[in-house]
């Protein structure tokens, strides 16, 4: 999983560089750190066809984070997100066209996925009730 999360942030900020438009003044960044640390420790087994398969797994642990500004566009969003063992901790957001910024806090571990939907923009649809959000 944290290859596929280095690949992810990998794509999206070079995909992020090759959009940058040189007359704009729009910003954007990228950060990675990770993806595992302490001891690890083997993992086997055989597959259905009788193949013997070994691996070596270690303590996840990585913190990425992305974003973007861009006033020409009006494009802005980012996320971030750390994780520690089975703990994931995160947030993202997005500045929708009626200028609401929708702020999405989540928390995922043993006990499943809890996320808390904040709008800057109070209305009608406002919903917090996803699952109960502590702060990390």
């Amino acid at each position: 999983m944290t290859s596929e999360v280095v690949l992810f942030v990998l794509v999206l900020s070079t995909l992020l560089l090759i959009d940058a438009k040189p007359e704009g003044h729009a910003h954007s960044f990228a950060h990675f750190h990770g993806p595992v640390t302490g001891h690890e420790h083997e993992v086997t087994w055989d597959d259905d066809d009788g193949h013997y398969h070994e691996d070596y797994v270690a303590h996840p642990h990585y913190a990425f984070s992305y974003g973007v500004e861009d006033p020409h566009t009006g494009d802005y969003h980012g996320q971030k997100e750390h994780r520690d063992g089975t703990d994931v901790f995160g947030e993202y957001t997005v500045k929708e066209p009626d200028g609401n910024i929708r702020t999405v806090k989540y928390r995922a571990g043993k006990d499943g996925f809890h996320a808390k939907v904040h709008n800057s923009h109070r209305n009608d649809r406002q919903q917090d009730v996803y699952h109960h959000y502590d702060h990390y």
